[in-house]
């Protein structure tokens, strides 16, 4: 062993023991790893930001933007707006809502898969009761499953692919991982279908902030346009186009209020309804129903502002000028630039006009404004902001936009006629310049921590190729696994990638482990690939704790799960793997 490769090693040592110990952040740790390296010399200057400008960085970022857009989109409730209400039992929620986010994160990152699903399964939670422990964990597991199947699902593809690339001059195309994940991921769905009754059933989840204010209860105002295109309607026709949780409280025609109308009432245009719900239940009837929210005496128009518009929830303070005041004598959008969507109040129905209303302290108001203005707008009416969620209503959203761009970048690159990373970083940039989504937002959706820690991890593991380390450890590894069947010899490669996972986080995992595999293929007179798909298949599985896999993560605290809840399942689960992936990998990439 030289020199340099034992500072190599040893660089690695502490980087994963760092990593172990858990003390300090991911990215931290990563970083420090890339600057000790340059210090002792076994990174050059001029590698040190490669990881940087990688394309591993530049698909995974772009892939983190594209996911959000779709969680923004609302086209997953669209799909799943007709089978949700069937769903009555765990028996029947387990498996549509497992492989619901194991299909969007075939063609999404499978955390923004997951991100997407989970108020949805949320939801279902609360309406039937089901706890959200037997369903949140397979949702996890069946993401990562789902993960596996194309290269952008999850960051070991990415990674692995490039590894590929440095290996043999080709990295792993778009779906090249199917064959061999479309089989894993049909067997985790068929397991997690009746396995989920391994999961407890006494296990209460968290509920976040956001969570709890969504049960916030708005009334605001929504007007029939003159040239509505559902015609004249009974108010019973209108709510069943939207969710159960909507109550219509009065109907306001020709400057005549009828409190409680009742369901047989025909709306007519001009007709203004008083409708309260939470404010996923608002948004839903809104763009259902064709309706537009009312500002004062006219309806709300986005398209007025010139400033990025922004919705915030906020409570009348005791101090506030706007207690005992109405919204009419206010003039909270002439004075303040502000408009008023809705109004909470807890134990008093409001049956009136909002300009009306004599708004009270302790009242919640979804209020609409410019961000830039907001704060000092806030402040100066004595307003209390809670904390910043992602609402969207009163706006309008791009349901198919995401879904047709990358649907189109992904034919491209399945034709070999662009790159990945250009594919997706032009999905990411098209979907934002027509609206999909905010520059504020997308920034939003970048994963600091984990681009960092990837960025810093790549020349850090270079230097264990660069400086011969991987031939020293795959030539110590090859008494070991000469003569073992070629089957035993994938899985053992698999069993590593799974176990180291849980302490180091996949994509570390890969960029240490990978480069070994494909040089013990190498030395043993094999193609490198099956190891390669080895250690990918090993590293996005790590169904056994709760710290390995951002999935996991996800799900811990909303689920209620302790850190012995995950191989109740997750053991099972990855034994299949081991059992199974094997097999079909040298069945599809033969050595």
């Amino acid at each position: 062993m030289t020199l340099q490769q034992g500072l190599a090693f040893g660089l690695v040592g502490l980087t994963v023991a760092a990593f172990i110990w858990g003390r300090f952040r991911y990215d931290l740790v990563a970083v420090a790893a890339l600057v000790a390296g340059l210090a002792i010399g076994v990174i050059p200057a001029e590698a040190a930001f490669e990881g940087f400008s990688n394309d591993v960085t530049v698909i995974i970022a772009c892939a983190l933007v594209v996911s959000a857009a779709f969680a923004k989109s609302g086209i997953v409730e669209l799909a799943l707006k007709r089978i949700l209400p069937h769903l009555k039992t765990e028996r029947s929620q387990v498996p549509v809502l497992t492989a619901a986010v194991t299909l969007l994160s075939m063609v999404t990152k499978n955390v923004g898969a997951l991100a997407i699903m989970m108020p949805v399964a949320l939801q279902v939670s609360r309406r039937t009761g089901t706890k959200q422990s037997r369903l949140l964990m397979p949702m996890a597991f069946g993401a990562m499953a789902g993960g596996m199947v194309t290269l952008v699902g999850t960051a070991p593809n990415i990674l692995v692919a490039e590894v590929r690339q440095d290996m043999v001059g080709a990295p792993f195309q778009m779906f090249d991982y199917a064959p061999v994940g479309l089989i894993l991921t049909g067997a985790a769905l068929v397991f997690l279908t009746f396995g989920y009754r391994l999961l407890p059933k006494d296990r209460t989840g968290t509920i976040g902030l956001s969570a709890a204010l969504s049960a916030n209860a708005y009334l605001t105002e929504a007007r029939v346009p003159d040239d509505w295109t559902l015609a004249t309607k009974p108010i019973s026709a209108l709510k069943a186009m939207a969710p159960d949780e909507i109550q219509v409280m009065a109907l306001i025609r020709d400057g005549k209020r009828k409190a409680r109308p009742r369901g047989n009432t025909l709306i007519r245009a001009g007709d203004t309804l008083l409708i309260k719900g939470d404010q996923e239940a608002l948004e839903e009837f809104i763009v259902a129903t064709k309706l537009k929210l009312v500002r004062g005496d006219r309806p709300v128009l986005l398209e007025e502002a010139k400033d990025e518009v922004h919705l915030v929830e906020a409570v009348i303070g005791a101090d506030s000028s706007l207690t005992g005041q109405s919204v009419r004598s206010l003039d909270l959008y002439g004075q303040y630039g502000l408009n008023l969507l809705g109004v909470s109040r807890s134990g008093y129905e409001l049956t009136q006009h909002l300009r009306t209303a004599k708004l009270q302290a302790g009242d919640v108001l979804l209020l609409q404004g410019s961000e830039a203005g907001l704060p000092g707008r806030l402040a100066t009416l004595g307003l209390l902001p809670l904390a910043e969620r992602d609402m969207r209503l009163g706006g309008q959203r791009r349901k198919f936009l995401p879904a047709v761009v990358l649907a189109v970048a992904m034919v491209m690159v399945g034709f070999g006629l662009i790159p990945v990373a250009i594919a997706f970083f032009g999905a990411a940039v098209v979907i934002v310049a027509l609206g999909g989504l905010k520059m504020r937002e997308a920034y939003a959706a970048l994963d600091g921590p984990l681009l960092v820690l990837i960025a810093a991890l790549i020349p850090v593991s270079d230097a264990i190729q660069q400086t011969g380390g991987a031939d020293l450890i795959a030539g110590g590894l090859k008494s070991i696994f000469q003569g073992i069947p070629p089957v035993v010899a994938v899985a053992g490669m698999m069993f590593a990638a799974m176990a180291v996972t849980p302490f180091l986080n996949n994509a570390a995992t890969v960029l240490v482990v990978a480069p070994i595999a494909a040089t013990l293929a190498q030395q043993l007179g094999y193609r490198p690939d099956p190891f390669l798909m080895a250690v990918a298949v090993g590293a996005a599985c790590d169904f056994l704790t709760p710290i390995g896999h951002q999935c996991n993560t996800l799900v811990m605290g909303p689920g209620g799960y302790r850190f012995s809840d995950y191989p109740k399942l997750g053991a099972p689960l990855s034994l299949l793997v081991l059992v199974i992936g094997p097999p079909a990998i040298l069945l599809f990439w033969p050595m």
